[in-house]
């Protein structure tokens, strides 16, 4: 009796294991990291050296896929807020962030391409690219809320446009900034061996902890997402919540646009950023949050995030070229559509009762 209450219970927490909205992406994370193991477990080696400038620094392929998958996380923070609200998502945020690196160099070189020192501090160009970000973001929003254009055909304009307009803040030079600092936010800390990027996503995943906690934050943008009709008559503003959505993902873009342009010190206009937004969706996809809008699980997104990177770094281990990534991840694409596809999900319920009702019979 005993043993079968036993089994009961372990059979119970091995479905809410697998319920869990985390599983996903864990189990994905621990499946690659398996491959690596056997295929080659130098994979997981991590070496301290020093770099140019003779401070101490990490390396090795899973330091790649924390200081690269950071970019990921902070902006699939802002994705999976736009993507719960919307039920879209925002293919722009390329272009955005190239548009928010080229703010921040505009401010810090003002008229010269190559100053000898910084026109402004650090913190004033960065404040400026958040504004400009995050004006871009309610711009999307307004077109998605207010004038009910879908998001994808919405943030088409910016994707298109935005490169351009970022060639165009700085009259289509490419800025140099010589000071070392600013090398910092994209690189290490002097002293630090851990890549700069992975505590400034840290800082974001406390801040939009502390937001979803002690704010209506979550349950408005689920409510929205889930049905926008009920959600107005309960007193809410629909359009509002979706413009916040897009603006705090623009500021996500504003963080990520810093580290970005902190990495060589200048920008490429049409390379910086190239594809990030489908890895941001892909992130959101993988976390298993629904990419019709509703519920989502803001950890979730994050680990996806980190998984997507591990799949890259693992990619470009194995000699895949870059322009054949995307097909890799279109296999992905391909399997998590098909998985959260309602007709496949109704399938795999009715064949666990049958399964169930069979053992019962037996």
């Amino acid at each position: 009796m005993a043993g079968n209450e036993t089994k009961n219970a372990s059979t119970v927490s091995l479905k809410n294991l697998v319920r869990n909205q985390c599983f996903i992406p864990i189990a994905a994370l621990l499946l690659l990291a398996v491959f690596n193991l056997i295929a080659d477990p130098n994979f997981f080696k991590i070496t301290l050296g020093t770099n140019s400038a003779g401070n101490p620094v990490l390396s090795g392929f899973l330091i790649t896929i924390l200081d690269n998958g950071s970019e990921l996380a902070i902006l699939a923070i802002g994705m999976t807020l736009v993507t719960a609200a919307s039920g879209g998502q925002d293919i722009s945020v390329g272009a955005a962030i190239a548009i928010a690196g080229s703010v921040i160099l505009r401010v810090l070189c003002g008229g010269n391409a190559r100053p000898e020192t910084l026109q402004a501090p650090i913190i004033v160009a960065f404040l400026v690219a958040c504004v400009v970000a995050m004006l871009f973001g309610a711009f999307n929003g307004v077109l998605v809320a207010y004038f009910k254009i879908q998001p994808m055909i919405a943030t088409l304009i910016l994707y298109t446009a935005g490169r351009s307009i970022a060639a165009w803040i700085n009259n289509n030079e490419l800025p140099v900034i010589s000071e070392p600092s600013f090398g910092y936010f994209g690189g290490f800390i002097p002293g630090v061996p851990i890549p700069t990027p992975f505590f400034i996503a840290v800082a974001c995943m406390i801040v939009i902890g502390l937001v979803l906690k002690f704010t209506n934050l979550r349950l408005y943008t689920q409510a929205v997402g889930i049905n926008q009709s009920s959600s107005k008559l309960n007193g809410l503003n629909p359009e509002l919540i979706k413009v916040l959505a897009f603006v705090i993902l623009g500021l996500c873009v504003a963080v990520v646009g810093l580290i970005k342009v902190s990495r060589i010190s200048s920008i490429n206009y049409s390379v910086i950023a190239k594809d990030i937004e489908m890895d941001a969706i892909l992130a959101v996809a993988l976390g298993g949050n629904a990419l019709s809008g509703g519920k989502f699980s803001m950890v979730s997104s994050i680990i996806g995030a980190y998984v997507i990177q591990c799949l890259t770094t693992t990619l470009y281990k194995f000699g895949v070229p870059a322009t054949a990534l995307p097909a890799y991840k279109a296999v992905v694409v391909i399997l998590l559509v098909i998985v959260s596809a309602p007709t496949v999900r109704e399938y795999a319920s009715n064949f666990m009762k049958k399964m169930k009702l069979k053992k019962e019979v037996a």
